[in-house]
């Protein structure tokens, strides 16, 4: 007989979701089954629920989606024998091959078969959903399931942040959605000096001073030049992090940044934009493009992190049971809100 679960599907090619039974996943001997607790809602999610050019051409339908989750272990594959029944688990979203060079060399982030859960797999919001045991991230007991549910962004952020030493650095970050705010959190756990986060939503500016009180914020219309001189920064910042995918925000940072400055890029353009390469390369940047988290050291290191004090939480700003998500995907679409936490 089988047996069903609720789960949250992208059932038909058109805006929204529909929350309908479905399956409940069946295992392969290398795979583990999760009983989700919480989802966060990501920006992916939005596409999705918007159904834009690149949901349309990514997303096949019909599909469960949501990738940022935590739960516990509900059923074992015969091969798994490192994780036990109810143990507290998230794990990594982006799942791989194991032939390419990079994944041969244990980069496995740089996998070039990698798919994402809940965009071209069977996602997560749902009660239910079925992961590879390799993708599996044992929780720490200081690490909550309301935490470990936005672990996957945070992995973002961490990545970011962690691509450049940044002991004593000045940086600057374009874009104060959560993941811009989280890496603020992260730069100030590791040791930056001055960190200004810039955005031209003054709501989101506000919620990244209440996560980060020491963090400077302004807005994008305001005079970024002086409040970098009266920070004593008169050569510029040592390191930008850009977070939004705007194309004037690369500029932004290119204008703004020292000579050799570093650039970590997050933030991925909805569409190709000009850039005045003349600007990089006068000025001697180094521009690293961002994607996901590294398997497993990103996830080791915040993991890390949280225990020893990095606090993320008030960047949850919403809480709904699953039974609400259109109100919840709303909150998100209108803006201004940090992270939406999903009950299941």
């Amino acid at each position: 007989m089988t047996r069903l679960m609720k789960a949250l599907v992208k059932a038909r090619p058109e805006p929204g979701l529909w929350m309908q039974d479905v399956p409940v996943p069946r295992i392969g001997p290398d795979d583990v089954l999760v009983k989700v607790t919480r989802t966060g809602i990501c920006g992916t999610d939005l596409h999705i629920y918007k159904w834009d050019r690149w949901a349309q051409g990514a997303v096949p339908v019909p599909m469960t989606i949501g990738h940022e989750y935590s739960g516990t272990v509900a059923e074992l594959g015969a091969n798994v024998t490192h994780f036990k029944i109810g143990q507290r688990v998230s794990g990594e979203g982006h799942v791989i091959g194991f032939k390419s060079r990079a994944s041969r060399a244990g980069r496995f982030h740089l996998d070039p078969e990698t798919k994402g859960v809940g965009v071209n797999l069977p996602g997560a919001f749902a009660e239910y959903v079925k992961i590879p045991a390799f993708n599996i991230v044992p929780l720490p007991d200081a690490v909550d399931d309301e935490l470990a549910a936005i672990l996957d962004p945070l992995g973002n952020a961490v990545h970011t942040a962690l691509a450049f030493d940044l002991v004593g650095e000045d940086i600057l970050i374009t874009g104060a959605g959560p993941i811009g705010i989280m890496s603020a959190a992260v730069a100030r756990h590791v040791g930056a000096r001055h960190i200004v986060i810039t955005d031209p939503n003054d709501h989101r500016l506000a919620l990244a001073k209440n996560v980060v009180p020491s963090v400077i914020t302004i807005n994008t219309s305001d005079d970024l030049r002086a409040l970098a001189n009266g920070l004593g920064m008169t050569e510029g910042f040592d390191i930008g992090f850009e977070m939004s995918g705007a194309p004037a925000a690369l500029a932004t940072l290119s204008e703004h940044l020292v000579m050799g400055g570093r650039i970590a890029m997050l933030g991925l353009p909805a569409r190709p934009f000009e850039y005045d390469f003349s600007k990089m390369v006068l000025k001697m940047l180094t521009i690293k493009g961002i994607y996901g988290r590294e398997m497993f050291e990103t996830w080791h290191k915040m993991l890390a992190m949280l225990q020893s004090g990095l606090d993320v939480r008030p960047v949850i700003t919403n809480r709904f049971r699953a039974e609400d998500f259109e109100t919840a995907f709303q909150s998100a679409v209108q803006g201004g809100a940090g992270k939406i936490v999903l009950e299941w």
